[in-house]
């Protein structure tokens, strides 16, 4: 066994046991510590025209609405508003879920925008004899 130990030494295989006891690195000099990094989430959100993040939150906010969850459907139709202000569905859906979260003064404002965007829509006629929409 002696010899294996021997040649593997030689060859280098084996690495040979330093007599030396390591010594623990300097310590580091004090540096300046950074500031921790900032919560992504707690930053205002920036909203540009985007309509495609808009479309996508207004597909994910009916899903919301089927399954009666109104307050996410609420909350993903007025990101797409602010995706896309002109996008007429966004608030005509906004204004759906703001009515059965019995919102009514959110509901008449979504309303309101919807017969701006859309007067000649089939829905503009019906919510200006509900809500009293713009003409």
């Amino acid at each position: 066994m002696r010899s294996w130990l021997g040649i593997l030494l030689i060859i280098g295989i084996l690495p040979a046991q330093e007599s030396k006891p390591k010594t623990p690195p300097p310590p580091k000099q004090q540096q300046e510590q950074e500031p921790p990094e900032e919560d992504e989430s707690f930053k205002p959100r920036e909203y540009g025209f985007n309509p495609l993040k808009a479309q996508t939150d207004i597909n994910i906010g009916n899903q919301y609405f089927k399954k009666h969850n109104y307050r996410a459907a609420f909350s993903r139709f007025e990101e797409a508003t602010k995706w896309n202000p002109k996008l007429a569905e966004a608030y005509l859906r906004l204004g759906e879920a703001a009515e059965k979260l019995k919102d009514k003064a959110a509901a008449k404002q979504a309303y309101q925008k919807y017969i701006e965007l859309a007067p000649e829509s089939k829905e503009a006629e019906q919510l200006k004899k509900t809500w009293g929409g713009k003409t």
